[in-house]
Formats: C-alpha cells, structure tokens, sequence
C-alpha cells in the first residue's frame, strides 16, 4: 500500500557560534517527521517503527551508521526522535567525521510499528549540527555555512471549516428631517470711486555743465636699448608631471591640473598571474552610505556583476595573505607540502588539513596588511578591506542577507569556495565569503552570506575565498 511521507530536517543556523561551545555538545542530532496513510490522513498516536541510516558520498552511498527507534505519533502524526539515540543496527554515530561529506539520511518506516518497512526517503544533509562538526575536524574553528537544504515537501490543506450563519441585520434607523433653507441676505451697495489725483507740473530740465579743459599730453619717454637675440632668447623646459614650465635663464610657471592628469595608471604588482581571464579591469565603484571606493568586481572576474549567481563575475579564490601566484584559479593544481616562507615555490593550492590549518607553516600575521602589504594582490593604490570595513559594508545593506549583498553598490555575488583540506569546489551560487586583511588568533576574519542571513565571522587561513580590493 503506497503511503506519503513528509518530513522536516531541522535546518542549523547559518550564523558561528564561539568555538568553545563544541565540547559539550552530545551525540544526538533532532529529527521529525509527519506520517499519513495512503488517503493522506495523518497517522495519530500510534506507534510507528523506523530505521535510520547515514550514508556518505550518495544517495546510494555508503551506510555508515544506522539504528531502529519505535517512536508514537502526536494528535498532528508527528513523530520526534533523536538520531544517535536508538538501537544501533550498525556503525557509531559518534565517530563520524561530519568532514568528509557530503552525507545523506535514508528513512525506513513500518506505520504498523513493525519492522515491514514500507515507506522510503533519502535527501543530502546540506547543512551538519557546528558542535558535532567541531568535535571531529580537528579544528575549533568553524567553516563557511553549508548551502541551504530544500525546503520539505508541504503537507496537505486541512479541511476548511463551515462557514458561519450571517447575524440578523438590524433595522434601519428613520431619515431626519431636512432643516429649512435660511433666506439669502441682501447684497451691499457698492461704494463711490474716490476721486483721481491731478498730475503734477514737470519739472524744469538742469543745465548742461561746461566742459573740462583738456589736460596736457605727457612727454614721451625714451626708448629702451634693443635686445640681443642671441643672449635673451629662452628655451622652455616642462617637468617630469607636465604641469610647470621652467625657463632657461630662470623663473618658471605651474600648470595646475597637469600632474594629475599625467598620474600613472594603477598597475597589479610585479610577477602576478593572471588566471584565463588575464589582468582584472579596474573600475571604480562608490558606496554612498560609507563613502568607501571600491574596485566594482572581484578580483579575476570579466565584469561586474548582473546577478548573485553570475559566473563570470565570481572571480579567483585565494588563500589568506597569498599573492596572485597562480593558486587562486579556480583549476590549479593541488599540493600537501605546506609552505615555510611568504612566497611558495610553486603556485598550487596547498591543502592544511591539521591545525591550525594554514598554508604557511609557520604562521604569518603580517601578510595582506594596507597597500604595501606583503603579497597584496591588488593594484596600486587599493588593498584588502579591513574586518571594520567589511562589518560597515554590511550594515549598509537594505537585508542581511544575498539579496541584500547583490542590492549593495558592490554587487556582491555568491561565489562559493574551495575546502582547506582537499582544494574541492563548494557552495558556488549558494554562498557567498569574502577575506578581509584582519586576523583573529591562528585564522582571520571573513564576511559571509546565503539566502537565510549573513555575518563577519572568523574561518581557516588556507580556505580558498573570492578577494574585492578597496582603494586607499
């Protein structure tokens, strides 16, 4: 008999949450689900037999754990349990290293309460418990937020009830009576028109003075001596900016405007690579609300932005406080051997999988810091934004959110990431993580966003996330 099942995985907020919380989370992650029958009819208190399985990799993945719970309905057919708190059929809930994803949930269900398990759903777990995820990685330091889940199948409309009897309308109250008109009042005579003043006499024009007396003519002063071509003709020399035009035998004139005009154009820094795309172009973008200029597009992407999903405005990812070395297209290559100066020989993304899960090694705090920073892979003149910075781009925003990030003069576009412990590409078109220049202990400050919200957290150095340059 085909039956429907609905269920709700309980989704984890996207915000961090301080890492010192992770210790004493338990083992047990909460899970409901609403059984009806094959007339869609809720199945209410009663019990009903199910088997959970964790599967790795796939839908038909893996079964890396699994247990059997005989929870009882509510009056609404829900059914609340807690995985890892069952009868375990195989595996241990506790050693999965919630990592190495992506993991799916597979549902078995006996409506009976048996075990003739005739309902069946599996769906990927997008989004793992933080404190469980904590308490395996070897790391206290949360990572991005996984992508949003699907949103769960919505349950049938309940019947409408009846509609109420209309209440007896009440009498209608009489009509006053119209009061009478009031008689018009008489119009008031118009008054005489006063009497118009005679013009007075013109008065006599004034007599023409007499003119003055011609003053005598000055005398003529001598005429100077003639110039010698050969000792009072100048060259003109112009400065290094064009703006001050200097004279051969002394004294000069400024030009103002020139030099700036003349300015050179901002350059990226010397031995950078570029990705497919080549040198990123560098247009200017202004925030209103901050008064901040920015560069209008990431760095390594073709355009600015039209959507938070447009691929050829996701740019590069880079690793914190590493130059533009090849390592930050989205392709290169991969490498365990972590680096032991600012500059690796080799432009590999470097994999950190142990703490404190950076690709330097030792760490390095003064990397990426203003416009003459080491490794600062911006142009001259602009530099990587500071947490503060990226704290008031936020708040400037009309929603915490990626609609809000998108709406922003900095159009900023969910570009995904890469994973710190294996270079792999996530989250593209689901989340957003942008580095600032501030660091916090052995990571460093982040702005992140999705749909449901966003923040400025903190996240592992050897992350790969996309870089939006600011103009000093």
């Amino acid at each position: 008999m085909k039956k429907t099942f609905q269920k709700t995985l309980l989704a984890l907020t996207f915000l961090l949450v301080s890492n010192f919380v992770m210790a004493q989370a338990p083992n047990k992650m909460s899970y409901q689900a609403v059984i009806r029958d094959n007339s869609n009819a809720l199945v209410t208190n009663q019990i009903v037999g199910m088997q959970i399985s964790i599967l790795q990799g796939s839908a038909s993945g893996t079964a890396l754990y699994a247990e059997t719970q005989i929870p009882t309905t509510n009056t609404n057919g829900l059914a609340s349990i807690e995985i890892g708190g069952g009868t375990v059929v195989s595996g241990s809930f506790s050693t999965i290293d919630w990592a190495n994803g992506p993991y799916f949930i597979k549902t078995e269900t006996d409506s009976a309460g048996g075990t003739n398990y005739t309902i069946t759903g599996t769906s990927q777990l997008l989004s793992v418990p933080y404190a469980m995820y904590a308490a395996n990685s070897g790391s206290s330091i949360p990572g991005p937020q996984g992508p949003q889940g699907p949103a769960g199948n919505d349950g049938a409309p309940g019947p409408q009830g009846p509609i109420g009897a209309d209440g007896l309308q009440g009498p209608q109250g009489l009509t006053g009576a119209t009061g009478a008109v009031g008689p018009q009042g008489q119009t008031g005579a118009t008054g005489p028109q006063g009497l118009q003043g005679a013009t007075g006499p013109q008065g006599p024009a004034g007599a023409t003075g007499p003119q003055g007396a011609t003053g005598p003519q000055g005398t003529t002063g001598p005429q100077g001596p003639q110039g010698d071509p050969a000792s009072d003709d100048q060259q003109l020399a112009v400065s290094a900016t064009g703006d001050t035009l200097f004279l051969q035998n002394g004294g000069f004139v400024i030009i103002p405007g020139i030099s700036a005009a003349n300015a050179p154009l901002p350059q990226y820094p010397a031995g950078s690579v570029f990705c497919a795309s080549g040198p990123t172009a560098i247009v200017d973008v202004t925030n209103p609300t901050t008064g901040r200029i920015w560069m209008d597009r990431n760095l390594g992407a073709t355009q600015a932005a039209t959507s938070s999903t447009d691929a050829n405005a996701y740019g590069d990812l880079y690793q914190w406080g590493r130059r533009s070395d090849g390592h930050q297209c989205r392709t290169s290559a991969t490498t365990t051997v972590l680096s032991s100066t600012d500059q690796p020989a080799n432009g590999s993304f470097i994999i950190a999988p142990n703490s404190p899960n950076d690709w330097r090694s030792p760490q390095n705090d003064n990397l990426w810091q203003g416009i003459n920073g080491v490794n600062n892979p911006c142009p001259s003149g602009y530099r990587l934004p500071t947490e503060v910075e990226l704290e008031t781009e936020r708040l400037s925003w009309s929603s915490n959110n990626a609609q809000g990030a998108f709406a922003s003069p900095l159009k900023l576009q969910l570009a995904g990431f890469r994973f710190n412990n294996s270079g792999s590409l996530s989250s593209v078109g689901t989340l957003g993580s942008y580095w600032s220049s501030t660091v916090i202990g052995v990571d460093s400050w982040s702005l992140g966003f999705s749909s449901s919200g966003a923040n400025v957290g903190y996240s592992l150095r050897a992350y790969g996330f996309p870089v939006r340059c600011l103009k000093d």
